[in-house]
């Protein structure tokens, strides 16, 4: 089966899961097989690759380079700016940066990777400057809660793409008003650590689901965040039967009596919290 695809603003189109890379690229001894599953995650469809220029002050984007380099046409790249960055007189010599460890000449979308002393209107006209330029091809955010994406577009960031946040089984909080927020602005979600950094595989709720429908516990945890319209999973695998594992839970389908057993155990906050992060 084919992944369901997602369609930016403005008009990018991108599949519902791709690939993470926190912590790659940072032990030799890891590299091939880190490698291998980058491979592996484009031959399934899986072409968009999120990164940063905080992973391993950029190892992670020198590895991507090496093990995709020479499919970059194939690929939809993700990367993120410090805070500190993002400002008009830091931002082209980040990004520009991080282009030369990705070894190409543009992103496909970059990112404000968290919320910092820079205005926010300033890094909105520094990301529209890097998209004039031809350096990046879409601009978003990361880790900002609802408030702060109302300072966002009152600062004239209508044109953000997405908003990256942590949301899981155990990290339901956005439900309460930052998805719908984004639901309302059409801005898609990007969610990263879907399975909680390998911490959802061990409880009985998802163990009994798993059985049920023939998957692992951690596959479960990944469809239940992707069954949501609009909305870009962005798991890590180090190993090639990890990548294949991600990639099988996307044509897994929970009934509703299996997505009541998961709310059950797994319910949302019953009042509003600050949107956390990893």
């Amino acid at each position: 089966m084919h992944l369901k695809h997602v369609t930016l603003p403005g008009g990018g189109v991108v599949p519902s899961m791709g690939q993470g890379t926190w912590k790659m690229g940072e032990r030799a001894e890891r590299r091939s097989d880190e490698i291998a599953s980058l491979r592996a995650g484009v031959e399934l469809g899986m072409t968009l690759v999120d990164t940063a220029e905080m992973y391993g002050d950029g190892a992670a984007e020198v590895l991507i380079c090496e093990a995709l380099g020479d499919r970059r046409d194939e690929l939809f790249l993700v990367s993120k700016a410090y805070p500190q960055n993002a400002s008009r007189s830091r931002v082209t010599a980040a990004c520009e940066a991080s282009l030369k460890w990705l070894g190409t000449d543009r992103l496909d979308l970059y990112l404000l990777h968290w919320r910092g002393s820079v205005p926010l209107a300033e890094t909105v006209e520094a990301m529209k400057a890097l998209k004039s330029a031809g350096k990046i091809r879409h601009w978003g955010v990361s880790n900002l809660d609802t408030n702060d994406m109302d300072q966002l577009v009152a600062a004239g960031g209508d044109g953000c793409v997405t908003d990256q946040i942590l949301y899981n089984l155990v990290r339901r909080g956005p439900e309460l008003d930052l998805l719908p927020w984004l639901a309302q602005h059409k801005v898609p979600v990007m969610a990263y650590s879907p399975v909680e950094q390998g911490r959802l595989t061990s409880h009985p709720a998802l163990d009994k689901v798993a059985a049920q429908v023939g998957a692992t516990p951690a596959q479960v945890a990944l469809v239940w965040t992707l069954r949501h319209d609009g909305l870009i999973a962005i798991p890590k695998a180090s190993s090639i039967a990890h990548v294949r594992e991600n990639r099988a839970a996307a044509d897994i389908v929970l009934s509703d009596a299996d997505l009541a057993t998961l709310d059950a155990a797994f319910p949302r906050p019953a009042s509003r919290r600050p949107l956390e992060m990893l």
